[in-house]
């Protein structure tokens, strides 16, 4: 009589039947389903007879199921990595390890082109201009608060702009009546003369040279004739009626007294002290 040889769980026969051992002892394929499969840490299904096991640190995967966390490419036969119990790929492994671009917030991978800027880094492709978003590169660049300007939009949109042209002043230039002006656009209103670094003169809101202004703006002195430019020794000024004159030129025509803030007497085209008037 042949000895018998049964499932340890169910107890049917195994003879010319498939079966399993399980802790030395035989166990039928459905009971083996059923009892002693592992259990699949991505699917949670048991992972039968009829499928491939991968286990890693006591952890156990359908074949199929032994995929990357991120990418879900399968691993069977790749190369993987383990990080907070998750398995990846090498490729996913490097991003998820690999710092974080400033702008756009994905991985920077070895080999990545980047700029390091305040302790942040960026993609060379990320590290753009706030105006033009045009990347920074190899330009020169300069920041508001949290923003980062190129050179030219920079100066475009916060640098001095002449009152003139209204172009950008990016050097030198000149304030007149608070006013920022290129060098090259204070000039004379009659001769076009830079007036940068020279002597002038204001006239209805227009800037004049001293020979400008003395030959087509200046009166002309009711004394000596010449223009009354209120430049050096010419600097005080007599105003009577619609006369003017140099206080110096402003004397007695008979004594020569110097009149100005003194009483005078007019006769004609000519002032006299009180005392000489009564003798003319």
């Amino acid at each position: 009589m042949t000895d018998r040889f049964d499932c340890f769980y169910c107890r049917d026969d195994l003879h010319g039947k498939k079966y399993i051992k399980k802790d030395e002892r035989p166990v039928c394929v459905r009971c083996f389903d059923k009892f002693c499969a592992n259990t699949c840490t991505e699917c949670r299904r048991p992972i039968g007879t009829d499928s491939k096991e991968l286990h890693h640190k006591g952890r156990y995967w359908h074949e199929d199921c032994f995929r990357c966390f991120k990418c879900y490419k399968g691993l069977a036969k790749e190369s993987f990595s383990v990080k907070d119990d998750k398995i990846m790929c090498g490729k996913c492994s490097s991003r998820e390890d690999a710092p974080r671009c400033h702008g756009c917030y994905k991985s920077i991978l070895p080999g990545d082109e980047n700029v390091e800027y305040k302790n942040n880094v960026w993609h060379d492709s990320c590290f753009t201009c706030y105006q033009c978003k045009l990347p920074i590169r190899t330009k020169s660049f300069l920041t508001k608060g949290e923003d980062v300007y190129c050179a030219p939009c920079h100066q475009k949109k916060f640098g001095k702009h002449c009152f003139h042209c209204k172009q950008a002043i990016t050097s030198g230039g000149v304030t007149y009546q608070d006013q920022p002006w290129h060098s090259d656009c204070f000039v004379c209103h009659t001769c076009r003369k830079p007036l940068a670094g020279t002597r002038f003169t204001s006239h209805e809101e227009h800037a004049y040279c001293v020979d400008c202004y003395k030959s087509t703006v200046a009166k002309k002195c009711s004394g000596c004739q010449s223009p009354i430019t209120g430049f050096g020794k010419g600097i005080n000024v007599v105003n009577y009626e619609d006369k003017s004159w140099h206080e110096y030129c402003f004397n007695c025509k008979k004594c020569s007294l110097g009149l100005a803030n003194k009483p005078f007497v007019v006769k004609g085209e000519a002032i006299y002290c009180p005392d000489c008037a009564k003798k003319v």
